[in-house]
């Protein structure tokens, strides 16, 4: 694989690098510094303030507690975590059907939360085995949004022919009306809609196969998704699925070759920029993109 990203500077971020805590219930690494990890080199990425990668034993999890003015989704990898708004009670659930106040996430499902003015919600995992994901948050372009969920399921199928977007700005932008934020209308047919400027992909990447990124979520798209066109922060995980036999390399440089938990910063992008990656590993290789001004 050739590189095609001359202009740009990709600096590796290492596993062991990031922050660890073990609670016995909570297995979690954060790529940025959060609760006790703290690392001033390490706060934010453009509008990406949050990417932890979590796993919670069975019968455990994050009783009810409150957000605000951050955009949170969840991102789940193997086994199952179940949404509850406040307003809905263990054993109340019934016949729901209503995502937003409860729903059982499980592997290729994305939970997304608005906090705006203020919300609650809980995460428990109330099977029997331990379920494992992705936890980011992203700062919003405005405060005080209206408080809103989306809960959506994205191909596995898909995510193994190439990046599958899952999060585009709201077409509307900072400026959106009332009823454009309730019609809640992405940038890109098929995503949840967030509020910043942050395109988010996943793709699975089988052995040998290589992928590319359009910066800016140009794929279908040439003049992208996003505000920001130039300068682009492109942030790259490989999520720990494969009992570390899955590695990437980016744009062709041997520099930039990551094992399972390292991401990558990936400065200096401008849209229409492709960034490559090749799977060099033992086993399929899972990439979550996070593209942000």
């Amino acid at each position: 694989m050739s590189k095609a990203l001359t202009h740009a500077k990709i600096t590796p971020r290492r596993s062991s690098a990031r922050g660890h805590s073990d609670r016995g219930w909570l297995n979690t690494y954060h790529t940025f510094s959060f609760a006790d990890y703290y690392d001033p080199s390490a706060m934010s990425f453009g509008s990406l303030r949050v990417l932890n990668e979590d796993r919670v034993a069975a019968q455990t999890g994050f009783p009810t507690h409150p957000h605000r003015d951050a955009e949170i989704f969840s991102y789940i990898l193997s086994g199952e975590l179940t949404h509850r708004d406040s307003m809905i009670k263990k054993g109340q659930e019934g016949n729901n059907t209503n995502k937003d106040q409860f729903y059982r996430m499980k592997r290729g499902d994305l939970q997304f939360t608005t906090g705006g003015k203020g919300i609650a919600h809980s995460e428990q995992n109330e099977s029997n085995d331990w379920v494992h994901f992705l936890q980011i948050w992203a700062t919003p372009w405005s405060r005080g949004l209206t408080p809103r969920y989306h809960t959506q399921t994205f191909s596995e199928a898909a995510k193994r022919e190439a990046f599958v977007p899952i999060l585009s700005p709201l077409a509307a932008g900072p400026l959106a009306t009332v009823e454009q934020e309730k019609a809640a209308v992405p940038s890109l047919e098929g995503t949840i809609p967030i509020h910043a400027d942050l395109v988010m992909a996943a793709g699975l990447i089988g052995k040998g196969r290589t992928f590319e990124w359009g910066i800016g979520g140009t794929d279908g798209k040439p003049e992208g998704l996003v505000r920001k066109k130039d300068g682009r922060r492109v942030y790259v995980h490989l999520a720990m699925t494969q009992g570390g036999k899955a590695k990437v390399k980016l744009d062709g440089r041997d520099g930039a070759v990551l094992e399972e938990g390292d991401g990558a910063y990936v400065e200096g992008a401008k849209v229409g920029d492709k960034l490559g990656f090749e799977s060099v590993g033992e086993a399929e290789a899972e990439v979550v993109v996070l593209d942000s001004d």
